[in-house]
């Protein structure tokens, strides 16, 4: 299972606001689908680690099921 757990906590660490993060043009829908926990499209994974400058493992984490 891909959890965005990881994105969450670094959002809360850096005082990133939701409403910044949608001002920097990442889309309200994709995000209320990554706190719901569905799967997103790896290019939005790749736009998020552009946008906040961060890695692939500060956004997202494999748990085994």
């Amino acid at each position: 299972m891909i959890s965005y757990e990881p994105f969450f906590k670094m959002m809360k660490n850096k005082g990133i606001t939701t409403y910044a993060l949608f001002k920097m043009g990442f889309s309200a829908t994709t995000y209320y689908r990554m706190k719901e926990g569905k799967s997103v499209k790896t290019d939005t994974i790749a736009s998020l680690c552009k946008l906040l400058d961060c890695s692939v493992g500060e956004i997202i984490e494999y748990i085994p099921e």
